[in-house]
């Protein structure tokens, strides 16, 4: 009966207990304009079968990534993921848990937490880390509240190489604080002199590694930059595999890490669903959002697990929180975690190595269409190219012949009419010869 509407005797028999005479007397103090005067133009209800089926229909209507050779990327990524990290994250204890708000009874939770904290610091070269956050941008919006509450200033410098979607949760984030969020422009050439824009009230510069554009950066001198002038340097990845073959942030200086953990366990999925890697140093481990899960001993010397911190608004004041984003995806965190636990070191290693061979021959084979130009020089596995034409109609064109060519910077940049050319194309462990061979030869029958 879970599913099934009220008949009219369950309603009559509800409305006597609460002592209405009728459902619209339940209404009376709605104002009448605020009432509707008929129905919605909404088709009537249905029977289950005619549901699925018209449900089915529309479903139908979209392409999946794995539908086709699938280049897609700018912040989500296609990998395989092992068929045991679905077969583990549906077991019922797992599937139906949430927030641990009474650790004592979540030890199976508490302790996949603090497995996946250990995981993200370690691939990360950061001290600590915390339980997972909603996802890669709000993680750096809330490193640039961190890094606010430590330097006590309050301007925040975005790099132009970093995905404009972060930079638009952080501007938001921030909007109504004191202090200045200053943007600097899309950076596709990796020209930008982003120590220049260091001021004295900074409190942080945002810089993504490897950028929007795929480009790869060298962290450390940015670091020392922000470091002489006060300021801390948080660095943003959104393709975690990367950090399986690049130098980690915390090796290059970095105070804080926001990361993206989609590409580790979780499926692309229209964009999601995402979860949020945050680490930093151990020294800021009190201004750190989010919880931190700890090992302890009971009283008779048993391993167990405890919230060693919990600083969101539903644990503790709001005025004293650091975080009021309580959605911590847990069920994504688990995925992550059993993934990189398959993985290994080794086999992490492995991946980012395929990763990058696969990357580089799409890379060959683009700088051999006539036409297209390599914008992005040192790259993990994901570049920029740029096209003779407008990207996006190439893209929708080849997208008909069942190619999914990557993402037009014009999706990202709409303003930014110089962009329009440019094309962001990633390779992953996904892609075979084949494929990279049928994009090349695609793109050669799509461009003058």
């Amino acid at each position: 009966m879970r599913y099934l509407g009220l008949t009219d005797g369950d309603r009559r028999a509800m409305l006597t207990a609460i002592g209405v005479e009728s459902i619209d007397a339940l209404y009376c103090d709605v104002p009448a304009a605020a009432q509707l005067a008929a129905p919605l133009d909404l088709p009537p209800h249905a029977g289950e079968l005619a549901v699925q089926r018209q449900i089915a229909a529309l479903a139908a209507e979209n392409r999946p990534a794995g539908t086709a050779a699938c280049f897609l990327g700018a912040g989500a990524y296609r990998h395989h993921v092992p068929a045991a990290v679905d077969h583990l994250i549906q077991r019922g204890e797992f599937l139906t848990s949430y927030t641990p708000y009474q650790p004592e009874i979540s030890q199976g939770t508490l302790q996949y937490l603090f497995e996946f904290q250990t995981q993200v610091a370690m691939i990360t070269g950061m001290e600590i880390a915390s339980a997972s956050h909603y996802d890669g941008a709000t993680a750096c919006a809330e490193a640039a509240l961190m890094a606010r509450r430590i330097t006590r200033r309050p301007d925040v410098v975005l790099s132009g190489g970093l995905h404009p979607h972060y930079g638009a949760a952080t501007a938001t984030n921030l909007q109504f604080l004191e202090g200045d969020v200053t943007a600097l422009p899309p950076d596709a050439e990796g020209a930008e002199d982003i120590a220049a824009a260091i001021g004295d009230g900074t409190a942080c510069v945002i810089v993504q590694n490897p950028d929007v554009f795929g480009r790869l950066r060298d962290l450390a001198p940015i670091a020392d930059a922000a470091h002489a002038a006060g300021a801390l340097l948080v660095a943003v990845v959104t393709e975690p595999v990367s950090l399986a073959l690049v130098r980690s942030p915390g090796e290059m200086g970095a105070d804080i890490v926001a990361a993206e953990g989609q590409s580790l366990g979780n499926a692309m999925s229209f964009g999601g669903p995402c979860l949020g890697l945050m680490a930093t140093r151990e020294r800021f481990v009190r201004q750190l959002p989010g919880r931190i899960a700890g090992q302890a001993r009971d009283a008779d010397g048993r391993r167990g697990w405890v919230l060693t911190l919990s600083a969101r608004e539903q644990h503790i004041r709001r005025e004293k929180a650091t975080s009021n984003i309580c959605t911590n995806s847990g069920l994504c965190t688990l995925a992550f975690t059993i993934h990189l636990s398959l993985l290994g070191e080794d086999g992490f290693r492995r991946l980012g190595a395929l990763n990058h061979a696969t990357a580089s021959r799409l890379a060959d084979r683009l700088a051999a269409v006539p036409g297209v130009a390599l914008v992005t020089d040192r790259f993990f596995n994901e570049l920029t190219v740029r096209l003779p034409r407008p990207a996006a109609p190439v893209v929708e064109r080849l997208a008909d012949d069942g190619i999914f060519a990557g993402v037009p910077a014009s999706r990202l940049y709409p303003e930014r009419g110089a962009l329009a050319d440019l094309l962001i194309v990633a390779a992953t462990e996904t892609n075979t010869e084949e494929e990279i061979d049928r994009l090349g030869t695609a793109l050669e029958g799509a461009l003058p």
